[in-house]
């Protein structure tokens, strides 16, 4: 791989990244993106993001990745199956002494934190992942977390809930007719939407204390089923039938069941005070209401 110097590189650069490199280069800075498939590669060189096409269950493919000084935004998931992050090892083992970023922005999950019951959830939270997708994030987690100590490089980990916005939307699965849990059984959820998630990314970057966890969330959580109901209502189609917990164990998917297993809601304070974000979309209500002015 030949290493051209770029501001900003964002490991695994879908959707969520391009909106976060559509706001560097506004302020003027270079983005590189790192994906795996040349369709990925061509996608990137439309949106105007130098693409690097490397795989990171490859360890070769990642020699001399373009890190120096520059603000990494990792955001490849983990592998579908395990308990650990392999993926994660490989990037900071990529990472040489004479060739380290300025700082590691990392997307995590609230999952990490477990079921709490409907409380409130600080940083202060002890995780307590109950699911795989969880373990794996907080195995990336403290992977990062060692080889910033190691390394001196700073970074900031955002443990983010469910995104919702534009391209987000369960419109198959309300329209397919899927039940959902009856709300008086429903757990507590919490959002944040994906615009607001890009500019959390880039505030992290800019003025988010080295080594500090922030959650993220619109500091609003409803139950999950109101989300679908609302969902639902906004998009102008009928509301999915709600059954009980005994009737959803017999008819959903072990994936939805495992999040109907958890309730938090979870406290953005340090996000808004630290890293003085103003969030575009406060509520649902606000966000909905702009996705579908977008989708419409």
């Amino acid at each position: 791989m030949t290493s051209v110097a770029t501001d900003v590189l964002i490991v695994g650069c879908g959707d969520i990244g391009e909106r976060v490199a559509r706001l560097e280069r506004s302020e003027g800075r270079t983005v590189a993106g790192l994906v795996r498939s040349e369709k990925s590669a061509r996608r990137l060189r439309v949106a105007g993001i130098r693409p690097i096409t490397a795989d990171l269950d490859a360890p070769a493919s990642l020699n001399n990745l373009p890190v120096k000084d520059a603000v990494v935004y990792y955001f490849a998931p983990p592998p579908d199956k395990g308990v650990t992050d392999p993926r994660m090892e490989t990037f900071v083992s990529a990472l040489t002494p004479s060739n380290l970023p300025k700082r590691i922005v990392l997307i995590s999950t609230t999952g990490v934190y477990g079921d709490c019951r409907g409380e409130w959830v600080t940083e202060d939270q002890p995780p307590n992942p109950q699911a795989d997708r969880a373990r794996r994030r907080l195995a990336a987690e403290t992977s990062l977390q060692r080889w910033s100590e190691t390394s001196g490089v700073p970074i900031v980990i955002l443990r983010v809930p469910g995104i919702y916005g534009p391209g987000y939307l369960p419109e198959k699965r309300l329209r397919s007719g899927e039940p959902v849990l009856r709300e008086d059984e429903s757990p507590f959820s919490n959002r944040i939407h994906a615009d607001d998630l890009a500019r959390i990314c880039i505030a992290a970057a800019r003025h988010g204390h080295p080594s500090l966890l922030y959650n993220v969330s619109d500091g609003h959580p409803t139950t999950m089923t109101d989300f679908f109901f609302r969902v639902a209502d906004v998009l102008g189609v009928p509301r999915p039938p709600a059954v009980t917990m005994e009737e959803a164990r017999r008819r959903l998917g072990e994936g939805m069941l495992s999040y109907l297993a958890e309730s938090k809601r979870i406290d953005n304070r340090r996000m808004l005070e630290e890293l003085g974000v103003e969030l575009m979309y406060p509520d649902l209500a606000a966000g909905l209401a702009s996705c579908f002015e977008r989708c419409g």
